[in-house]
C-alpha cells in the first residue's frame, strides 16, 4: 500500500481510513511560526513570532484584526490566512449591518470550520493550509478558539500552534490555573514566556514578536516594536 496512490486527491480515502491531503495541510500548520493564545476571565492575549524569509526581507505579519472585539493569529500558509481573514471581516460587517451588534465569536468560528470542511469533500479544492487562533470577547465572555484544516474547531483556555509549539504548550499547561485571575500585564508576560520557550535559537526581542490584546473594555489592539518592548524588557529582568 503506497501512500502516493492515495494522496493525489483530497476525496480519496486510504485503506487505513486517512485523507492524506488533509494531513499534509495540518503538517503545513506545524511548519508555520509559533502562535500562542491565552485567556483570563476578562481578556484574551495572542502572541506570535515574526519570521522573515531572508535577512533582506521584512517580517511577515501573523496577527490580523477582524473587528473591534475580535482578531486572529495564524500559523501555516499566510496567503490562506489572509483569505480567511478577508472572509471573516466581511461576515462581521454584514452581521453588524443586519443586526446592529457585533458578531458572536463562536458563530463566526463555526462558519470558518464549515468553510474549511467543504475543502475536504470537493476534489477540485485543496484544504486550507493554515491554523487559526481566534481571540474575541462577546456577551458570553472572553473566548479563544483554534481551527484546523480538517474542519475541527475547539475552545481553549490557552493554546499554542506552529513550529515547536509543544514547548509553549508545556509552559501553558503548568501555569493555566493562574490565568483566569491574572491581570492583563501578567497575561501578556505569560504569553511571551510561552512564546520564548518555542524558540530554537536566539532570544525574544521586540523586533521578532508581536502581541495582540482584546478585552471587555478594550478593543482589539496590536502591540509591535515599541509597544511590546516594555514587556520583553520585563521578561529579561
Amino acid at each position: 500500500m503506497f501512500r502516493n496512490q492515495y494522496d493525489t486527491d483530497v476525496t480519496t480515502w486510504s485503506p487505513q481510513g486517512r485523507l492524506f491531503q488533509v494531513e499534509y495541510a495540518m503538517e503545513a500548520v506545524k511548519q508555520g511560526s509559533c502562535a500562542v493564545g491565552l485567556t483570563s476571565s476578562t481578556h484574551v492575549v495572542l502572541a506570535t513570532l515574526k519570521r522573515s524569509q531572508s535577512e533582506l526581507s521584512s517580517f511577515q505579519r501573523k496577527v490580523f484584526k477582524i473587528d473591534d472585539h475580535m482578531g486572529i493569529a495564524i500559523a501555516g500558509l499566510t496567503g490562506d490566512g489572509r483569505s480567511l481573514c478577508k472572509y471573516m471581516r466581511n461576515e462581521c460587517i454584514n452581521h453588524r449591518y443586519v443586526y446592529e451588534s457585533s458578531m458572536p465569536v463562536g458563530r463566526l468560528v463555526r462558519q470558518i470550520a464549515d468553510k474549511a470542511q467543504v475543502c475536504t469533500q470537493r476534489s477540485w479544492k485543496r484544504p486550507y493550509g493554515v491554523g487559526l487562533l481566534v481571540a474575541g470577547v462577546d456577551a458570553a465572555g472572553a473566548h479563544l478558539y483554534n481551527t484546523c484544516p480538517s474542519g475541527n474547531y475547539y475552545e481553549y483556555k490557552a493554546m499554542a500552534i506552529g513550529a515547536r509549539s509543544q514547548a509553549a504548550k508545556t509552559y501553558l499547561e503548568k501555569h493555566f490555573e493562574s490565568f483566569p485571575s491574572a491581570s492583563l500585564d501578567e497575561l501578556v508576560r505569560h504569553g511571551l514566556r510561552a512564546l520564548s520557550a518555542s524558540l530554537s535559537e536566539g532570544e525574544l526581542t521586540s523586533a521578532n514578536c508581536s502581541v495582540a490584546v482584546v478585552g471587555r473594555q478594550l478593543p482589539f489592539t496590536l502591540l509591535e516594536d515599541e509597544g511590546v518592548a516594555p514587556y520583553v524588557a520585563a521578561l529579561k529582568e
